[in-house]
């Protein structure tokens, strides 16, 4: 049965998710079709061009994503520090960059409104602008809508590209995130679409290594788009918002994992455990097993005991799937 997002989306318990979306009738979002022998490559670069402009619009971060052959993920922070500091004319800025507006808020911008109740109406549009900025539902139909009606104009076609609705996943710790984030890393590198991390392009880890996206010359840097979410261990109090550990140890555990995982690369392991394992409290053998099966084993959320009770509380459930898993292994 279909959750309501409410109950599976609550920024009271974390700001972080990881969103999925999968292509269906065997439709391919950038790989190679086997059926057709068509390659829709170039379509990976339509999604990492419209996630970052959105990360630009919305208040939302960008923390990890993977672009796939026929689905892509997305590790997301909600930021409503961002949203509340931002004044009712950018909140209309920002929405009229997506969508049309409403000729009342059109009118307050003019100054043109006279009554009390019709600058009321106004406001009362532009607080919902406001919520739905900050909205992981938003940025997804944003992004999913658009994805869509540009692949079925080139395909000649109408009907569903995506298979219904986003899956979301709440990262309700710093273990569940960095996991989730590096789980999504290594995508192509489970998936043998690359030998190793540095080589992984459209995606993040690639991004962080490389300042862009893939080797093609044809793309775009984001020069001028707000840049991935960052890593700001040790930084002083005036740095702005961001994950809680050196870029530099989360590379080095990613680039291990990439090895570790890979069968055929069991040779070339370093026998040095990485230093962010020790920091998040896990050994190597109960790594491997969550960054390998992180996003097939967990679902609906993913954290500590404590947190998942409270975060069945806000959302209404009485159990969250994979609470029995997550014992064993974390407790």
């Amino acid at each position: 049965m279909t959750q309501s997002r409410s109950s599976l989306i609550s920024l009271v318990d974390t700001p972080y998710y990881h969103c999925i979306s999968r292509c269906v009738r065997r439709a391919f979002l950038c790989g190679e079709d086997q059926y057709s022998g068509k390659n829709f490559a170039h379509r990976r670069q339509w999604m990492v061009e419209r996630i970052r402009q959105l990360s630009d619009i919305f208040a939302i971060n960008i923390c990890a994503y993977s672009i796939m052959s026929n689905h892509y993920h997305l590790v997301l922070h909600a930021n409503e520090v961002e949203i509340e500091g931002c004044s009712d004319e950018e909140i209309c800025k920002r929405w009229y960059q997506l969508y049309s507006g409403s000729p009342i808020v059109s009118c307050w911008l003019k100054g043109e409104l006279t009554s009390d109740a019709e600058i009321t109406m106004a406001l009362e549009v532009i607080a919902r602008w406001r919520h739905r900025l900050v909205d992981i539902s938003w940025f997804m139909r944003s992004l999913n809508e658009f994805i869509a009606r540009k692949a079925n104009k080139e395909d000649n076609c109408k009907g569903r590209f995506w298979e219904g609705r986003f899956k979301s996943q709440a990262l309700l710790d710093d273990q569940a995130l960095l996991t989730c984030m590096a789980y999504v890393d290594l995508n192509p590198v489970r998936a043998e679409m690359a030998e190793r991390v540095e080589k992984s392009e459209f995606t993040s880890i690639f991004e962080r290594l490389h300042g862009k996206c893939c080797d093609d010359e044809r793309s775009h840097d984001h020069i001028n788009c707000k840049p991935l979410f960052g890593f700001v261990a040790g930084a002083c109090n005036a740095q702005p918002q961001g994950i809680p550990y050196a870029l530099i140890d989360y590379l080095e555990l990613v680039d291990w994992t990439g090895r570790a995982i890979r069968s055929d690369k069991r040779g070339v392991i370093s026998n040095k455990i990485p230093r962010l394992l020790s920091t998040l409290g896990l050994d190597s053998d109960t790594w491997l097993e969550l960054a390998c099966h992180f996003g097939k084993d967990y679902h609906g959320a993913v954290g500590s005991l404590d947190e998942l009770a409270l975060f069945a509380e806000h959302t209404g459930k009485r159990w969250i799937s994979g609470q029995s898993k997550l014992q064993r292994m974390l407790h």
